[in-house]
């Protein structure tokens, strides 16, 4: 298949040659990029505590690998429901988007796609992460389900709170507790323990991203955690960044996740330790390649989980 000429408007934190501008239908491209589809960063991130969570609700139920079925559904449902939100979001803040340099080439405001023809998208996709959804218990479809009360409300937090990045970690974080549940069919601990660390990751990631916008954030009168910590976001981080490892580890450990899983934290550990280390606030491109790093750190742990749960079986067989 040849490529497709990239002439349509793009953003400066997609890279130039992705797949959506190389290889999709022209009619398609706003809509994957409405989606995201050109960068694929938030669905990993979004989709990681789901396959933490199953792993360790797995490795609770003393089976050698979590289930590749549930793998697959969370694989496309985390997508899938990252497009809708990313839509939802640029529909709700396609004003703001407009005046900011790194967002004012999306679909809404460069007048690739109409605010209705997004709602429809936007629909179409959310009927999508409902199919996925209910091939779940009925347990982990409510849960799942109530997690569109934040999804509604985030966009709307940088005009009233320093800490949007808060409500973003909450939101984004939930399938920590869904993968769990998909597993065991209840709520417990361990699972909540992984997704307060997650949800501080959350904000350490997020943080580093923001700084990308934050002289336009500033112009518009929107907030952010970048603002708020300014040139301590180095500490701030790393305080963020510490307490994830923590919760991650201490869930790991209610669950009987042995020494693998352990050195892989505390590989995910170092390698949030050079994120900080290495971070220069004052430079976009340098922020968005720590921020985009964070999808390493999530195979990393999900690596070391499944090494542990294989050699745990091995060792009960």
């Amino acid at each position: 298949m040849q490529p497709h000429t990239l002439n349509a408007p793009t953003v400066p934190d997609a890279p130039p040659d992705n797949w959506v501008h190389r290889y999709a239908p022209a009619w398609f491209r706003p809509y994957a990029r409405l989606a995201r589809f050109d960068r694929p960063i938030g669905g990993w991130l979004l989709l990681f505590p789901c396959w933490w969570s199953l792993a360790l609700a797995e490795h609770a139920n003393g089976v050698a690998y979590p289930s590749l079925w549930f793998v697959i559904l969370f694989l496309v449902g985390a997508f899938v429901m990252r497009g809708a939100g990313c839509t939802y979001n640029d529909i709700v803040d396609r004003e703001y988007d407009a005046g900011v340099a790194r967002t004012r080439g999306r679909p809404i405001p460069s007048g690739e796609v109409t605010v209705k023809s997004a709602a429809l998208f936007m629909v179409l996709l959310c009927l999508i992460g409902l199919a996925v959804l209910l091939q779940f218990n009925w347990y982990t479809v409510v849960l799942g389900a109530s997690s569109l009360a934040l999804v509604a409300i985030y966009p709307f937090m940088k005009r009233y709170t320093y800490w949007p990045q808060l409500v973003l970690g909450l939101t984004f974080k939930w399938g920590a507790l869904v993968g769990w549940s998909a597993a065991r069919g209840k709520l417990e601990w361990p699972a909540i323990v992984l997704y307060l660390g997650s949800v501080a990751w959350t904000i350490g990631y997020d943080t580093i991203y923001a700084h990308q916008d934050k002289e336009d954030d500033l112009a518009l009168g929107l907030k952010s955690t970048a603002l708020r910590f300014g040139e301590q976001t180095r500490p701030w981080v790393s305080g963020f960044y510490g307490f994830a490892v923590l919760m991650w580890a201490l869930a790991a450990w209610m669950t009987g996740v042995g020494a693998i899983g352990m050195i892989a934290l505390a590989a995910a550990a170092a390698h949030m330790a050079w994120q900080v280390a290495t971070l220069d606030i004052s430079d976009p491109e340098n922020c968005l390649k720590r921020f985009r790093s964070n999808r390493d750190l999530g195979w990393l742990i999900f690596a070391g989980f499944l090494a542990d749960m294989g050699l745990a079986a091995l060792r009960a067989g």
